[in-house]
């Protein structure tokens, strides 16, 4: 699970991008097993989107490895009123963007290369800050010199 601050910083990086890019009807960053981390998507279900992106994600994986073409680092969508971008973050997020049909796709390849850049390196980050594990406390080195007293036993 990623910490509520870097949550935080996703949902800017997400505003950030869609004051940039204003053609982009939503953003989104998900995990890539479709579970919503931060979203800007009025008008649209994030949940759903990050289930189908999670699905599409699976069978985009899939063909790039049959393909022989490395792993997955971008889709895209073109339905009949605009677009659906999906962009790898980091190595256990992606974000989709919606996009109208008007947009120039090549500035929305490069604005969500940069953000899924930057959204990978938030997540990434704070994975491995979460899953670390807390280091622990070593005992005092015992004095030379000092018997090893065991604990007195119970007779038998």
């Amino acid at each position: 699970m990623v910490p509520e601050a870097e949550v935080r910083d996703v949902l800017d990086e997400l505003q950030r991008l869609r004051a940039r890019v204003p053609l982009l009807s939503g953003a989104l960053a998900a995990s890539t097993d479709g579970l919503v981390l931060a979203h800007d998507t009025p008008g649209v279900e994030a949940e759903g989107v990050a289930a189908l992106t999670a699905a599409a994600l699976g069978v985009s994986i899939r063909m790039t490895d049959a393909a022989g073409r490395g792993g997955f680092r971008e889709l895209l969508v073109r339905g009949g009123s605009g677009y659906v971008a999906t962009y790898a973050a980091g190595s256990s997020a992606v974000l989709t963007l919606l996009a109208e049909d008007r947009i120039n796709v090549g500035r929305l390849h490069l604005e969500g290369r940069r953000s899924g850049a930057r959204i990978g390196e938030l997540v990434d980050a704070a994975l491995e800050r979460v899953e670390r594990p807390a280091p622990t406390r070593a005992l005092p080195p015992r004095p030379t010199g000092t018997p090893n007293r065991a604990l007195p036993q119970r007779p038998t």
